[in-house]
């Protein structure tokens, strides 16, 4: 299993960016894939996820109506929209992804087999 983030960088608080995670080495269709994030000093968080079999995707509270996740099934493609963006949503982003056997709540929670080396995402207020 490889995933590989791309799509981090340097924004202003209200812009927006994409984050996309290429995934090969499995697959694609049996797994949920996640988005997590770990700012310094704190916990890492489960933002969103999708589980491909069924479409079904989930989303943090502190992420909902701001942030949207996609998956691309041609392409092996998992993307996060991130709109309105604050400063507190700085962090490095972690895509992830396991063997669909849970929900997408359950993975946020307690997080997933296999990681990317992440990317920063760094909000200026």
């Amino acid at each position: 299993v490889q995933l590989v983030e791309s799509g981090g960088g340097l924004v202003q608080a209200g812009g927006s960016l994409r984050l996309s995670c290429a995934a090969s080495g499995f697959s694609f269709d049996d797994y949920a894939i996640g988005w997590f994030r770990q700012a310094p000093g704190k916990e890492r968080e489960g933002v969103s996820c999708v589980t491909n079999a069924d479409g079904a995707k989930y989303y943090a509270d502190s992420v909902k109506g701001r942030f949207t996740i996609s998956s691309d099934s041609a392409t092996n493609t998992v993307y996060l929209q991130m709109n309105s963006l604050k400063p507190e949503d700085t962090a490095v982003y972690y895509c992830a992804a396991d063997r669909w056997e849970y929900t997408g709540t359950y993975y946020l929670k307690y997080g997933m087999d296999h990681w990317g080396k992440g990317t920063l995402v760094t909000v200026s207020s």
